[in-house]
């Protein structure tokens, strides 16, 4: 049921509005102010749909209100209350945040669409919010343990600045989540998040795919085409697997760190990118440094902040929690029942030796969940998880 505050100071024109738009729906829920400072005072205390809102009134005009109310929450559409002279001034408020306005005195159509218009926007705020939410826990770091709760305190230091993140680990340990976690806790989140595996591109076309390039700079280039760096503009680019990166390569990511800009394969022209750079390896960057494959002022650029996952076999009191995220994952995706783990299959799980972390634990649940019987037993996890 829609909530819907108005705030107006002339009690007839209030009443007029009021009635409007109960008479337009009995869904609507609809409650007055009868100046600013009320208004916003109702709006601290209660979550609205819709506020329709005079610009002029005591103790506190429309346009305070309204800067006010996007502070508290900036979710709820404004739909502004202008007289003659209040015009200028109206539609000044829609580059503050306001949906539309209407001019007194008020007409009936124009008033109920723009209501309408503006209470389809909120409903699709709303479910925007969800799904982000949604999408948000597919990249759910699941663990209580010490080595994954610094990860979590860091995540949450570092995600709304720029800073330049180094994460290191062994395959398998969630490399990956840690960066769309940093993303999407960003103030970027609503940008492009770009990942590319350096070590599944050839490195005769990692410089092409980074930074893209121009017709007829190499046999296939049959058109200009924009790079990852490109895409990525305004948002991160994540590049998993760094260490497997060309030298050729490193120099120009090292140049579009320094001066934020890329040049095409084949053209000299500057292009201009704002781009936040995650990177990722499991290799031992120093190592590689003092065996001249890897260069240690790109190094120093990317390791602003060094996040290091740790493997499995470090944090195994988590693995409980991962066996009960991975079975609900799991049954839903393949449409199955859920099936719990008796204790001891659990305890016979903590004990393995997981070489490929947490992704080789998601395989052998999905393995168990499929195979076993109605609750996974000691006897399942021997049968089908043997290592």
């Amino acid at each position: 049921m829609p909530k819907i505050l108005v705030i107006e100071d002339e009690s007839a024109i209030r009443r007029v509005l009021v009635k409007i738009l109960v008479e337009e729906s009995d869904t609507y829920e609809v409650q007055e102010a009868e100046d600013g400072l009320s208004g916003i005072e109702t709006i601290k205390k209660d979550d609205f749909d819709l506020v329709l809102c005079d610009i002029k009134m005591p103790k506190m005009d429309g346009v305070e209100v309204l800067e006010a109310a996007k502070k508290i929450k900036p979710e709820i559409p404004f739909i502004m209350i202008s007289g003659h002279g209040d015009l200028d001034t109206a539609v000044n408020t829609m580059r503050l945040g306001a949906f539309d306005y209407i001019s007194k005195p008020p007409d009936l159509n124009r008033l109920l669409t723009t209501v309408r218009n503006a209470l389809d926007r909120k409903e699709l705020v709303v479910e925007n919010k969800i799904l982000k939410k949604k999408v948000s826990k597919n990249y759910e770091m699941i663990g209580e343990s010490d080595g994954i709760g610094v990860i979590k305190d860091m995540i949450e230091k570092v995600a709304p600045t720029d800073a330049r993140v180094l994460i290191t680990g062994s395959n398998g340990t969630g490399k990956e989540l840690v960066a769309h976690w940093l993303h999407q806790k960003s103030n970027r989140s609503s940008a492009p998040f770009i990942e590319v595996n350096c070590a599944a591109i050839p490195s005769e076309l990692i410089e092409s795919e980074l930074f893209g390039h121009v017709k007829g700079a190499f046999t296939s280039a049959v058109k200009d085409r924009a790079g990852k760096f490109e895409t990525a503009n305004k948002g991160t680019i994540f590049l998993d697997e760094i260490g497997d990166m060309s030298l050729s390569a490193q120099a120009k990511v090292l140049r579009a760190l320094q001066e934020n800009k890329i040049s095409r394969v084949g053209s000299d022209k500057d292009i201009k990118v704002d781009v936040r750079v995650l990177a990722a390896t499991n290799k031992d960057l120093k190592k590689e440094i003092e065996d001249g494959k890897f260069r240690e002022d790109l190094y120093h650029r990317l390791a602003v902040i060094l996040i290091k996952v740790p493997a499995l076999n470090e944090r195994r009191d988590d693995i409980p929690l991962l066996i009960e995220h991975f079975s609900a994952k799991v049954s839903s995706e393949q449409g199955i029942a859920q099936k719990n783990f008796s204790k001891k299959a659990i305890e016979l799980l903590k004990g393995y030796d997981w070489t490929g972390n947490v992704r080789e634990l998601r395989n052998v649940v999905e393995r168990l969940i499929i195979l076993g019987g109605k609750e996974v037993s000691e006897e399942d996890v021997k049968l089908f998880a043997s290592k």
